[in-house]
């Protein structure tokens, strides 16, 4: 009998990832990577591999920075569980990075859309507070372009609002269901299973 969850596998995701680079490389042609610790960071790494230039083999940077939805963390209150986006790490003095590139946002999951709609507005107020410190000249050259790329977009009504002009990618739309991935498991082996088992029964 089905626990109502959906699981996939680390092969699964990774072929997700590969489907969708091709569209996000034509497309978008990020320069720098940002992954939401720490759903992001998994498929942040395999995108890379993806879209590294084959003519160079230039890797794509990856940056980090950790925001916390569902996650019970020790400063973390019964009520802000699951409704407030907690900022666990940012880029500090390396937001300066951010500047001139075509950044791509990297997250596991677009669910309720309140995380994804925190990281780009506070990454966009980095570059905005940035620009402003730079000699007028300098600001149009040195403007950032935002993208995101998750790797399951739950097919739900969103809480959280993005702007209109931001390139949008996902792997795959999914129902809304829990969602387990395999890096947060212990017993991989059994999680392939429950897996294989859900969607034998579907």
């Amino acid at each position: 009998m089905s626990d109502g969850h959906i699981r996939a596998t680390y092969n699964e995701i990774h072929e997700l990832i590969g489907a969708a680079s091709k569209k996000i490389g034509d497309e978008f042609k990020p320069n720098l990577m940002v992954a939401i610790g720490g759903g992001g960071f998994f498929p942040a790494r395999v995108l890379r591999t993806f879209l590294k230039d084959p003519s160079t083999k230039t890797n794509i940077p990856i940056q980090a920075i950790g925001l916390s939805l569902y996650e019970s963390l020790p400063t973390t209150t019964a009520e802000q569980l699951g409704t407030q986006v907690i900022r666990t790490q940012w880029l500090g003095g390396d937001s300066k990075i951010l500047l001139g590139r075509r950044v791509l946002i990297v997250d596991e999951v677009d669910d309720s859309r309140t995380t994804l709609q925190y990281a780009v507005s506070e990454l966009q107020n980095d570059v905005e507070r940035l620009l402003s410190e730079l000699p007028e000249e300098e600001r149009e050259k040195s403007k950032t372009q935002f993208g995101i790329f998750v790797v399951h977009n739950k097919l739900k009504e969103k809480i959280g609002k993005l702007p209109e002009d931001i390139p949008y990618f996902s792997g795959q739309d999914v129902p809304d269901k829990w969602f387990d991935y395999p890096w947060e498991q212990t017993d991989i082996q059994e999680h392939d299973r429950l897996a294989a088992e859900g969607k034998a029964l579907a």
